[in-house]
């Protein structure tokens, strides 16, 4: 294993030579934060503080009723460096990852392989039995997660895209998942869970990210497909964070049960390209997404919410065309944090292991064009960015390892697989 290490220098010695991918709205992203000359006036960026700064402890009352003094708390001690990174393996185009049981872990790859990696000696197997899957732009095969009861009933769940003539859209998958001797395995009694509706031409904002709930529900993120109007149409499921049960059906809870067919299975509207979710301790889901110039977001999805897209946004379009501010329509749900210039999100965790205590609680976000690992503070249901540390290439994963460590893809043809761990 090749160790590397990474501190407050922010050093940039990781991940070098990697060919960007088709053009698309992420190398879109990658080419605007280069020709931005400043950030626009009316959206400064937010410095953040240093982790090292005191937070103050909440005032409330007394038994009296009287308020107390806010105390500051201590700082939170963090090394220097604060991680070292491993690297284990590496993977061609890879898109997201997902741990086994047995510690092994699974990684698709965008062209159409789902790979097992023994993360102990670096071998790479191959998963065979996917679908066919449509690659071009950003698609191809996208996410994968375990069923909760994964060590009883070995189902996985993934997500793709297929064609149909000249159209394109997402689709979720179930499989059982049996590995052989060799180190690899296969796909059986695959199951389709949920698609797109409706399929649409073009290559970009398939989103398609997944996440199980502790109540076993399904999330899925649906891009607008860079259609713009369908996110505000609850008559088609793109630009939508959809909600099922573990087997497709619609949760008779959902906002929208009640007007059928796929609007029952939206859970909120408004979204443009959501490139990761994750839930906090309290069981609240955190989801960020792909903005335009400018307007990259952070979300609390809160049932039923109108998060706005393309009616507002924090950013402008690529073009150069105004959208307006968050601020004019209070009636839509606005981002707990945005990014001007843009980070191009991808890839999301919220921390809860013990090997980084430092961490704990805390986001980590991927960025394609801002080629960093984005650390999230949360207060409630406030956040904001604490720290950065440059990759030196576009991140496109993050996961948690079963022992608390923090495991990254980055987005290249011949992609390092990293395990970062404490110094």
């Amino acid at each position: 294993m090749r160790v590397l290490l990474l501190g407050s220098a922010f050093l940039a010695l990781l991940l070098a030579g990697c060919q960007r991918p088709a053009a698309s709205d992420e190398t879109a992203a990658t080419r605007a934060i280069a020709t931005q000359p400043s950030p626009v006036a009316r959206r400064p960026v937010p410095s953040p503080s240093p982790p090292s700064v005191a937070k103050a402890a909440p005032i409330g009352p007394t038994a009296a009723g009287s308020p107390v003094k806010a105390r500051p708390l201590p700082p939170r001690r963090v090394p220097e460096p604060p991680f070292v990174a491993h690297e284990v393996a590496r993977l061609n185009w890879p898109w997201a990852m997902a741990f086994l049981p047995d510690g092994r872990l699974l990684v698709t790859e965008k062209p159409g392989t789902m790979r097992l990696v023994n993360v102990t000696t670096g071998q790479v197997g191959t998963i065979a039995g996917v679908p066919a899957v449509t690659y071009g732009g950003q698609g191809g095969l996208g996410d994968v997660i375990l069923h909760p009861l994964h060590a009883s009933n070995r189902r996985i769940y993934f997500s793709y895209v297929e064609s149909s003539g000249s159209v394109h859209g997402a689709v979720v998958a179930s499989a059982l998942l049996t590995l052989d001797a060799a180190g690899g395995g296969s796909l059986s009694d695959i199951r389709r869970i949920w698609e797109q509706v409706p399929k649409v031409d073009g290559q970009g904002h398939f989103s398609h990210r997944l996440a199980f709930d502790a109540a076993r529900k399904l999330w899925i993120t649906s891009g607008d497909r860079q259609k713009f109007d369908p996110a505000q149409d609850l008559g088609v499921n793109l630009g939508k964070v959809v909600r099922l049960n573990e087997d497709g059906s619609v949760p008779a809870d959902n906002p929208y049960h009640a007007m059928g067919g796929v609007s029952a299975q939206i859970w909120t509207l408004g979204h443009r390209n959501m490139l990761g979710l994750a839930f906090d301790a309290t069981g609240r889901l955190w989801v960020h997404e792909m903005g335009p110039a400018g307007g990259d977001e952070l979300n609390l999805i809160v049932r039923g919410a109108n998060y706005g897209w393309p009616v507002v946004s924090n950013g402008d379009h690529y073009d150069g065309t105004p959208i307006p501010d968050h601020d004019t329509r209070p009636e839509f749900e606005a981002p707990k944090a945005w990014w001007d210039p843009v980070i191009a999100p991808a890839g999301f965790i919220i921390y809860s292991g013990a090997l980084f205590p430092w961490f704990r609680g805390h986001g980590f976000i991927g960025g394609l064009a801002s080629q960093a690992l984005v650390e999230i503070e949360f207060s409630g249901t406030q956040a904001r960015e604490l720290r950065r540390y440059p990759m030196g290439q576009r991140i496109r994963e993050v996961e948690q390892g079963p022992d608390g460590a923090i495991w990254l893809l980055a987005d290249a043809a011949d992609a390092r697989l990293l395990k970062l761990t404490p110094p």
